[in-house]
Order: C-alpha cells, then sequence, then structure tokens
C-alpha cells in the first residue's frame, strides 16, 4: 500500500516554495549556478569573436549557395554546356559536379583550420575569464 507522508511543520512566518520538492525559503539568495552568461554574451570579448565568426562564416556560406546554385541551375537550363565532353566520357557536368565535392571538403578544411587559430583561442580566453573549467 501507499504511505502518506505528511509535510514539514515550519515556523510561523516562513514561507517555502512547494513546487517541484523546492524548499529553500523565500528571500534567501541562492549561490550561483553557474556562468553568468549575459554577462558574457554582453562583453565586448564575446561580441567581437561573433562578429569574427559572422565574418568568415557568412560570406563563405552565401558564395558556397551562389556556385551551388549556379551549377543546379546549369544543370537544369544549359545542357548543351554541361554535356560538352572534355576527354571520354567525363562530361562538363561530371567536372562540376566533381567540383561541388571538392569545394565542400575545401571550405570545410579551411574552417577547420581558421577556428583552431583564430576562435579557438578567444573561445577559451572567454572561458577562463567567466570561471568555466577548461574541457
Amino acid at each position: 500500500m501507499t504511505e502518506v507522508i505528511p509535510p514539514p511543520v515550519r515556523a510561523r512566518g516562513q514561507r517555502a516554495a512547494t513546487f517541484g520538492g523546492i524548499t529553500t525559503p523565500a528571500g534567501q539568495p541562492r549561490p550561483p549556478a553557474g556562468p553568468d552568461y549575459a554577462a558574457i554574451h554582453a562583453s565586448p570579448e564575446f561580441t567581437a569573436l561573433r562578429s569574427r565568426f559572422r565574418r568568415f562564416v557568412f560570406p563563405m556560406a552565401a558564395l558556397f549557395f551562389v556556385w551551388y546554385l549556379a551549377y543546379v541551375l546549369l544543370a537544369a537550363y544549359a545542357k548543351d554546356f554541361m554535356s560538352i565532353r572534355l576527354f571520354g566520357s567525363v562530361n562538363i557536368a561530371l567536372v562540376l559536379g566533381l567540383l561541388q565535392f571538392a569545394s565542400t571538403i575545401g571550405i570545410t578544411a579551411w574552417y577547420v583550420r581558421w577556428a583552431r587559430t583564430r576562435i579557438d583561442p578567444e573561445v577559451e580566453r572567454i572561458r577562463v575569464k567567466a570561471g568555466v573549467d577548461a574541457r
């Protein structure tokens, strides 16, 4: 059978939250549970880091999107151009399609190298300043 346990008796004037088993009396400050994310977000270091990240990622994403869209439009509307044979059975469409894969791998490798040298050290400085343990 289920046993019913009465709630604890509180002193007069002491209020306690009961939702979800929270029993900390109202008005007592809680110790900080972790980093102050609002302060980190507002810091000039974090703002500079976001700006640096965006200056790389947004233009690179736009450039790749234009390159991909050009390939799709050429495949759809320039069939005569895309079917020109370069050698053997290899045509322009095949070469441009393989270059899509090569450019994806190249951009990814470039970003990883760039992030390791320009982003990761700044992230580590922000983590240390915020008092977060290093990973």
